[in-house]
């Protein structure tokens, strides 16, 4: 690819859309993607490092290509699983993903080209991880996302959050809680695995965290919440242009009383707005959910995702949800476990819920 990337309009005349795999420069999608006002840091060509190293999965990271020029990126993944199937994403374990292009013709064209490879595999089906639709594919209304812009005065954002729950940061800060940009992977595994745990659901390897932060360097940040000098919640949370998104986070069992993962989001929230971040993305959640409403707490709307699909062998769209009673038993022998089983086996079947 091209070392600078020029983005096609729909001004030009109409010239041959080529559609290719992504090689080992990067600089031009990247640039793409970061000029593209619908690109997101989960569109970032490093996810296709992450994957292959982390999980071991395939990848067919393709571009629209127009007059030397790209027009058009989607990022695929390649799950396949004996127990929750085979399927090509876009993008495996991101909340956003799908198509980006200049144009109706690179987008058409990626997408068919999708549906090809799709079928060439013989996956179960294709998903695309959108925020707005992409035309009349089936879809569900499963999740929704909240983001807001954050104020650049720290006291203003504070006093937007609604009382209640601003009352549970400022117990808190009152409870002498500290938070500090470690970026110390083995704290934070710690606790992430013991929340994931506590929630039924199969942690992710370290590896995959170690690999992120490799990747991804200064974009990836772990900020730790200690009381008293010992810790007791982190967050892992990535940066993309103006924007900071909590991705990973946990706490100890004191966590809660101490009001930590409260706190923690605040401070994140504080030093973003102080560094310039203009919008506070707090991700995915399921419409419903204690996540959910934790989030609602906050006084973030929620914005519908659009994750559409376009199935191969399977006759209906996937419910990999733990809501599903099919993975009820599942969940709850999972909570059960001591922390060091369930980090363990628990990777060995993350890398395959996608």
């Amino acid at each position: 690819m091209n070392a600078e990337t020029a983005i096609a309009t729909t001004s030009v005349p109409p010239s041959v859309v080529r559609i290719r795999q992504m090689d080992e420069d990067t600089t031009a999608w990247d640039s793409f993607v970061t000029a593209h006002p619908d690109g997101t840091f989960f569109h970032r060509a490093g996810w296709c490092d992450v994957l292959e190293n982390a999980f071991g999965h395939r990848t067919h990271y393709l571009y629209a290509e127009r007059d030397g020029h790209i027009a058009g990126v989607l990022p695929l993944g390649e799950i396949r699983s004996r127990l929750f199937g085979n399927s090509l994403i876009s993008t495996p374990f991101c909340v956003y993903g799908g198509v980006l292009a200049t144009d109706e013709r690179a987008r058409d064209a990626l997408l068919e080209e999708a549906k090809k490879l799709a079928d060439d595999l013989g996956v179960d089906y294709l998903e695309m991880r959108g925020r707005a639709p992409i035309g009349d594919w089936p879809g569900k209304d499963l999740y929704v996302t909240f983001r807001k812009t954050i104020d650049p005065d720290p006291e203003t954002n504070l006093k937007a959050i609604p009382k209640k729950q601003r009352a549970m940061v400022r117990k808190g800060i009152n409870a002498g809680l500290v938070g500090e940009v470690n970026n110390e992977l083995s704290g934070f595994y710690r606790m992430y695995s013991e929340s994931v745990r506590n929630l039924g659901t199969p942690v992710f390897s370290s590896r995959y965290f170690s690999t992120l932060r490799d990747v991804f360097r200064e974009e990836c940040e772990i900020m730790t919440v200690t009381h008293g000098g010992m810790p007791v919640a982190s967050v892992m949370s990535f940066y993309f242009r103006d924007e900071v998104l909590p991705y990973y986070g946990g706490g100890t069992t004191e966590a809660r009383s101490l009001k930590a993962n409260d706190f923690m989001y605040w401070e994140l929230m504080r030093r973003a707005c102080e560094r310039g971040v203009r919008v506070f993305d707090y991700g995915r959640s399921r419409v419903g959910t204690g996540s959910y409403r934790f989030k609602k707490h906050w006084g973030f709307e929620p914005e519908p995702l659009s994750y559409q699909y376009h199935l191969v062998n399977a006759t209906q769209l996937p419910d990999l949800s733990p809501n599903n009673p099919k993975y009820r038993l599942l969940i709850g022998t999972w909570r059960r476990l001591p922390l060091w089983l369930s980090q363990r086996v628990g990777p060995s079947i993350a890398r395959n819920l996608g």
